[in-house]
């Protein structure tokens, strides 16, 4: 885990560097970019394990950066916004981000959260799946990381895939929210459901026919999800 390459993008000089600092003493490889764009072409060209990705940046924000990121890569991102409000928060994960911290913050929370963000994603790799599995119109090849929707391609992002997973490996199962939000987010999530509902509600988008009528997965009003398998 402490081999991984960790990219930082934050404008505020004095941030990156004390950042800078704190990560490679915390035994991580670490690179660096003043603003959005950099912050893409560093992770077009070094391929980073993680990216901590300041919202409020001049040239490129940072929800414009996570967007274009999202085309390409399915890198683990942690947001960071001065804004302590919802609003950041639910844009951020709405467009793939995988944790975020508001400013001003403990340096140790953020070693904790990469490492646990990091931790989750190896985890994925545990989980009790197939190799690929149909449902219904949706083929999907966790080996290869890919999903095919009525013979089209889809885009899931890392956070998404662990979500899927965690669903599929429970097929007809209920999953309550607590323990979707503990295995995909960190115990620390557990009572986070609006967090949930945003994700699950991407993820429908993506798989379901009829998204706002859901036929694969159901929700089960003040308890949880289940994913269904439908009929041949």
């Amino acid at each position: 885990m402490k081999q991984c390459r960790i990219l930082v993008v934050e404008d505020d000089e004095r941030i990156l560097n004390f950042l800078r600092s704190k990560l490679k003493a915390s035994g991580y490889e670490v690179l660096t970019a003043k603003n959005g764009i950099l912050g893409l072409e560093q992770a077009k060209t070094q391929e980073p394990n993680l990216i901590v990705l300041d919202l409020i940046m001049p040239k490129k924000d940072g929800l414009e950066t996570l967007k274009e990121l999202r085309s390409f890569s399915t890198v683990p991102v942690i947001i960071l916004t001065a804004r302590d409000d919802d609003t950041d928060k639910i844009r951020g994960f709405q467009l793939g981000a995988d944790d975020y911290l508001t400013k001003p913050f403990n340096p140790d929370e953020l070693v904790v959260r990469i490492e646990a963000v990091i931790r989750r994603f190896e985890q994925t790799k545990q989980i009790n799946i197939p190799e690929k599995l149909k449902l219904g119109h949706i083929i999907i090849d966790f080996k290869r990381n890919k999903i095919c929707v009525k013979g089209k391609e889809q885009y899931l992002t890392r956070t998404e895939w662990l979500l899927l997973s965690q669903l599929v490996s429970n097929t007809g199962r209920l999953m309550l929210y607590e323990d979707l939000l503990t295995h995909v987010w960190g115990p620390e999530y557990r009572n986070d459901v609006q967090l949930l509902r945003t994700c699950i509600s991407r993820l429908r988008g993506k798989l379901e026919v009829d998204p706002d009528n859901p036929e694969l997965i159901c929700t089960i009003p003040r308890s949880g999800y289940i994913l269904d398998k439908p009929e041949s």
